[in-house]
């Protein structure tokens, strides 16, 4: 097994191993394409080659003439082939079958220059027309598996093997075999080294394209798998940071930050805990659900990017995953769109648990650190800092002020200048916040229950 050290690095990895379902659907819909691509190219061909036999002044007349019946069946054939193609996947069998098709009406195309014009079967060597041989071999390539052009180049060669026995052998007057290629290219004769020299070419260009399509295949089905794993991964990180991932330069190792100023939005459901706790779990992790399948839209709809989510509570960050000019504006705005879309959620069965509790929300900017966080093999994209803590205890006030959304001074005045215009006017107040150690300048939004009457 010593040839597998050099051969894997060279050939690439085998592919032949089990594929995950959705990934080989996935390479399956790739290769349908492609034969979809192969049929239009075929039928391009027949079309190129029914012009030029219209064009020629050279085709004798007389007889039965093979050639425009050949195309004609050419071309509806392929048609056939392109409609079912676009449909669903052809089967393997249908490939092999168009395969040998194309072959063998290419050599009968060919055979019947000699007869057409009246000439020795040695005659149809020397036509032009076998260079098409290499384009129907490398038409295979377009569908991502080798076997294809593996057995496309080996008709080829034994199409070809079998039209030089044909000049050799059945020629009444019997062929001479030239010696060299004067002889051949001014006589009739023909010239072993030369059908050699074609059989050969075929082979090394099926050759090269089978190689070439393995290693291509290898990177297709990885290429898919990843693919498929970034989708995976999309729905546990936003996709923002997912591209992050996928684009970096290098990979994420813990401890990498990137310091910058952003918004953080927290969102918490009032006495959650309470509501679910007589609930079945099915019941309860479905009620959570659709709080989120709530938020969760009008958060990214706003520029904002969900960290975590927290038991009931929701994290969201506003330009700390990607720098941006409005992130204050965008997490205030998202707040609003929030406590709208609240309003509502009595009305719908799946909130109105919910809407009787109420929910809260606060909002914070400033510096940030955005960065990963954990050891080499279980990392977590998230922000730190004073300005993540700040959001996360402001959230906590809503309960003891009796608010519905709470954020700092500082940051309505980022939005205001970042363009952001309040629909309803707030409350602005300096408390003590649990767990900040000094005043803080706040701006609060009223629930139905009104603002404590402690904050006159």
């Amino acid at each position: 097994m010593r040839y597998r050290r050099w051969l894997i690095p060279v050939l690439g990895p085998r592919t032949t191993k089990a594929m995950p379902t959705q990934v080989q659907t996935a390479v399956q819909e790739q290769e349908n394409r492609g034969e979809v691509l192969v049929k239009i190219a075929q039928i391009l061909i027949a079309a190129v080659w029914g012009v030029l036999y219209l064009l020629s002044s050279s085709v004798r007349s007389d007889g039965f003439v093979v050639i425009p019946y050949a195309i004609g069946i050419y071309l509806v054939v392929n048609a056939i082939g392109l409609f079912w193609a676009t449909r669903r996947r052809l089967p393997n069998w249908s490939v092999y079958f168009s395969i040998i098709f194309d072959m063998v009406l290419l050599y009968v195309v060919i055979w019947r220059f000699h007869v057409l014009l009246d000439q020795p079967p040695a005659f149809y060597l020397k036509a032009p027309t076998v260079m098409f041989v290499f384009v129907f071999i490398s038409l295979r390539a377009l569908r991502f598996d080798p076997r294809f052009v593996i057995v496309a180049g080996a008709t080829a060669v034994i199409g070809w093997i079998f039209m030089v026995c044909y000049a050799v052998f059945s020629d009444p007057s019997g062929v001479n075999l030239a010696r060299d290629y004067v002889g051949y290219a001014t006589g009739e004769a023909v010239l072993p080294s030369a059908e050699l020299e074609k059989i050969l070419a075929m082979m090394l260009v099926t050759a090269v394209i089978a190689l070439s399509l393995y290693r291509g295949r290898a990177v297709l089905i990885r290429a898919t798998t990843e693919t498929m794993a970034a989708k995976r991964l999309s729905r546990f990180f936003d996709n923002s940071v997912v591209e992050d991932i996928r684009s970096g330069e290098s990979p994420i190792a813990p401890g990498e930050g990137r310091a910058r100023d952003a918004a953080i939005l927290n969102v918490d459901i009032r006495g959650f805990s309470r509501l679910v706790e007589n609930m079945p779990p099915s019941a309860a992790v479905a009620l959570l659900a659709s709080y989120q399948r709530r938020i969760v839209p009008i958060i990214q709809a706003n520029g904002g990017i969900i960290d975590k989510f927290i038991g009931d509570g929701i994290m969201a960050t506003f330009g700390a995953v990607r720098p941006s000019d409005t992130y204050a504006a965008d997490a205030l705005r998202t707040m609003d769109a929030i406590r709208q879309d609240f309003l509502s959620w009595a009305d719908d069965g799946s909130l109105a648990p919910i809407a009787r509790g109420g929910i809260g929300l606060a909002a914070a900017a400033g510096p940030i650190i955005f960065g990963a966080v954990g050891d080499p093999d279980r990392l977590e994209v998230t922000v730190i800092g004073a300005t993540v803590n700040l959001s996360a205890k402001l959230e906590k006030a809503n309960k003891t002020l009796g608010t519905q959304a709470v954020a700092t001074r500082q940051t309505y005045d980022a939005a205001v200048r970042q363009g952001y215009l309040a629909p309803d006017m707030p409350k602005f107040s300096t408390i003590a916040i649990d767990g900040v150690g000094s005043q803080s300048e706040i701006v609060l939004w009223k629930s139905k229950q009104g603002v404590s009457a402690d904050l006159v």
